[in-house]
């Protein structure tokens, strides 16, 4: 870790740091005893008087336990990445390859409710993020990436970047890049998915059921080469990609976007201006609202000021019981005043608006 301080980074994401302090002989794999120590000592002879950003992927993290991780106090990490949201994707109590079909709005509001509230500003602090390497394209899974594609990935940027915590951007989630359509195994790469595929043929799982469950679940999902123009591998490449080209390519990448005032990267950019000139964004309040099942609508208050984020996180009209004068559109995938005015959400209309 000195050795690339030395060289001038910025950083370390730490891949499943949870799990240094293992005791494999007593079948403790996650958050051993010494896993604090350790990270301490880490701290202590690397980048604790430096300043940079350090991020520990923990699957197993509680609220409770992230203030162990990332309170300033604790000379550890900056924040942590915890999964208890992604954890929605899998069915409970199931191997991840049974996937749930249907997003749980209700839970999953529940979920960041709990996270927002709990782990406060002074003494810890949270990613926000829904995609990585080894998950499959949000838009894909919870959003609608064929009529609603745009919009529906716009609701989950507008929805996520207006939290308390710091969010992070993967490739390809700011132009909407989806899901591979795998066919068949050839095609795949990813370790896991083809253990999985050769265990589940062994016992009789139909092969399509296993293509099912890699085309929507699968490590490769994220991982195919990013889409930067209508040109032969999508200007990735001169040479053969390891993972081919998603044969969407010619309509979803990064040139056709920044020639399109209306695409999802100038919703990313919006945000990304809105969290630069916006500090109540750090220190606001977090109060979830009440509201129909697909709709996640959240206020943020800071002293005097009140904003609303609203996202409907599906393909149908809901109805909004949320009623008020709106001072200003900070960001939106609609026109929020008219929602307001009818108290109807269009499907994955998503908006943040102070009230006056």
């Amino acid at each position: 870790m000195n050795f690339w301080i030395d060289k001038g980074i910025g950083g370390f994401r730490m891949d499943v740091i949870d799990m240094i302090g293992k005791i494999p002989d007593e079948k403790v794999v996650n958050n051993g005893p010494m896993l604090h120590p350790y990270l301490k000592e880490m701290n202590q002879a690397t980048f604790g008087d430096k300043d940079l950003l350090t991020v520990g992927e923990t699957w197993g993290a509680t609220p409770e336990i992230a203030k162990l991780y990332s309170d300033p106090k604790g000379q550890e990490l900056s924040m942590v990445f915890q999964f208890e949201h992604i954890c929605l994707q899998y069915q409970e109590g199931q191997p991840k390859w049974q996937y749930q079909k249907m997003l749980n709005v209700g839970k999953l509001k529940e979920i960041f409710n709990k996270w927002q509230t709990e782990l406060g500003v002074e003494d810890g602090w949270n990613s926000l993020f829904w995609n990585n390497h080894d998950l499959p394209r949000i838009v894909s899974i919870w959003g609608n990436d064929q009529e609603y594609r745009e919009k529906s990935a716009k609701a989950f940027a507008i929805l996520l970047h207006l939290m308390r915590g710091t969010p992070y951007i993967y490739q390809g989630e700011e132009i909407g890049m989806t899901n591979y359509p795998f066919e068949t195994l050839d095609q795949v790469e990813d370790i896991e998915s083809l253990n999985y595929a050769r265990e589940a043929l062994e016992k009789g799982v139909p092969l399509e059921e296993i293509m099912d469950s890699i085309r929507v679940i699968g490590r490769d999902n994220a991982r195919t080469p990013m889409q930067w123009d209508e040109s032969q591998n999508s200007g990735f490449s001169t040479g053969q990609p390891w993972l081919a080209v998603n044969s969407n390519y010619q309509a979803i990448n990064v040139q056709e976007a920044l020639a399109n005032p209306d695409s999802i990267f100038y919703t990313y950019q919006k945000l990304v201006q809105i969290r630069k000139e916006n500090s109540w964004l750090i220190r606001a309040d977090f109060e979830l609202l009440e509201t129909a099942d697909k709709v996640f609508a959240y206020i943020r208050k800071d002293g005097d000021r009140r904003f609303i984020v609203v996202a409907n996180l599906s393909n149908e009209e809901q109805g909004l019981a949320v009623e008020g004068k709106v001072k200003s559109v900070l960001i939106e995938n609609t026109v929020a005043q008219e929602v307001f005015e009818k108290q109807i959400l269009a499907p994955w209309d998503a908006f943040c608006v102070e009230m006056g």
